[in-house]
């Protein structure tokens, strides 16, 4: 595991969108702790719920019945469209999609799964074989009966362009695809699905499921065509698998129009997995599914010592409250669009940034040598504007196989003025790099 920059920062302290360092030095964190920490660090409503829950109960796991969970269970479905009304919950990203491709294994009675390419599910034995993504894979054995499939990425993939995807702003000179022009990349990708089921899945109806971000995180908030994914799961039904849409990243309201990342693209999958953003940074995950789905479970006992333990249970109500309360959704919607056109218009203005696409707080902000040839920002140069941004009091992420990609996705409470307070920075940093390289 490493640390993030060339000299690590030293975390003391955090409230809300802001972060101290053991010098006392302030930063504005707009990585939220890896897409993590979603109403605010410390946020008063979630540390009083469990400050009063540990004063009254810490664990009792499920073989007893303690009020907290329950109530959670209630108001997490409340959040879910029908028939998304059984919950299984968890501690991490990892053991939600962990559970849920078992689940797709029952349910369906097949064992191949799917998923794309640059896909990032998790870093257990099991979800690493559904990561695609070699920066995170391990020689070790892992994913059998696991084929990824072509991503659709409106950047650099071989068909589309930055106007197909659900982005709300387009670099200078770039137009809206029409839905007719969306259908035929569409096409394109979908044929690529359908060799692999012509080529590497038994015959017949023997696809267990398909697996998907709505937006992919750690690949470089990666965006498809607008009707890939529902196009997709159409035909993974058809072919006896259940669809799977990981909410890790995407879920309660980042992505600004919708609480779900999976209802921007018009669809209500079989099985929902959400993490990390749950619990605004303590252990809480959950797996979502039908009755129908849930009633295979009942063929051997399942349990999980530490899901939905009372602490965690309270924290994830209080969550809830904060998101509505907060109004976080909106936020991301109006500051993460304003932030939006603020960063897309460094694309016209400088050689190196490629790419800003994105919606709501999750965002990306792809690096190149130069725009023709769409080449990643070599590494040296990455590092160096990523400094600078820290040195400016400016915490931003990173990712994408090549690690040229800046992803900005921050607590869910930062300001239009903290949104241009990152957006200048991040100018000021290219800027100098691009006079210093005497690209200016």
């Amino acid at each position: 595991m490493a640390t993030y920059y060339r000299k690590p920062v030293l975390i003391h302290e955090g409230k809300m969108q802001w972060l101290w360092d053991h010098e006392g030095k302030k930063y504005l964190d707009m990585f939220g702790g890896i897409v993590t920490v979603s109403v605010g660090h410390c946020h008063p409503k979630v540390t009083e719920a469990l400050q009063k829950q540990i004063h009254r109960l810490w664990h009792t796991t499920n073989i007893y019945l303690h009020p907290m969970v329950h109530e959670y269970a209630t108001r997490l479905v409340e959040t879910l469209p029908d028939p998304l009304k059984v919950v299984y919950f968890v501690n991490s990203g990892s053991e939600a999609n962990d559970l849920a491709m078992y689940m797709a294994r029952l349910a369906t009675g097949n064992h191949d799964l799917i998923s794309l390419r640059n896909a990032y599910h998790g870093m257990s034995p099991y979800t690493m074989g559904l990561t695609a993504h070699s920066t995170w894979k391990f020689s070790v054995p892992a994913g059998m009966g696991i084929h990824h499939i072509m991503n659709p990425d409106m950047y650099r993939g071989i068909w589309g362009g930055p106007g197909y995807r659900d982005c709300p702003v387009l670099p200078e000179g770039v137009n809206w695809a029409t839905d007719e022009e969306c259908g035929l990349v569409e096409d394109r990708y979908l044929d690529q699905l359908e060799e692999v089921v012509k080529y590497s899945l038994p015959k017949g109806n023997s696809l267990a499921g398909f697996f998907a971000e709505s937006i992919q995180g750690v690949g470089g908030s990666v965006q498809y065509p607008r009707g890939f994914i529902k196009r997709a799961f159409e035909r993974v039904r058809q072919l006896g698998g259940v669809c799977v849409s990981d909410e890790v990243q995407t879920g309660f309201g980042r992505t600004g129009d919708h609480f779900w990342g999976f209802q921007g693209h018009d669809v209500v999958p079989d099985i929902v997995t959400m993490a990390k953003g749950i619990g605004n940074g303590f252990p809480l995950a959950a797996v979502v599914t039908t009755p129908e789905i849930a009633a295979t479970m009942g063929q051997a006992l399942h349990f999980n010592t530490f899901g939905g333990n009372p602490m965690a249970s309270a924290v994830g109500i209080a969550v809830l409250d904060a998101l509505k309360e907060d109004r976080c959704q909106e936020t991301s919607l109006e500051v993460g669009t304003h932030l939006l056109t603020r960063l897309v218009d460094l694309v016209s203005k400088y050689q190196i940034v490629g790419d800003v696409r994105g919606k709501g707080l999750m965002i990306g902000i792809e690096m190149v040598e130069d725009k023709e040839t769409k080449t990643p920002l070599n590494g040296d140069t990455m590092m160096d504007i990523w400094e600078m941004t820290k040195e400016a009091g400016v915490l931003i992420g990173k990712g994408g196989l090549h690690g040229n990609t800046f992803r900005i996705k921050p607590p869910m409470c930062i300001t239009k003025e903290d949104a241009d307070f990152t957006a200048d920075v991040l100018e000021e940093a290219v800027y100098k790099i691009m006079k210093q390289t005497g690209r200016l």
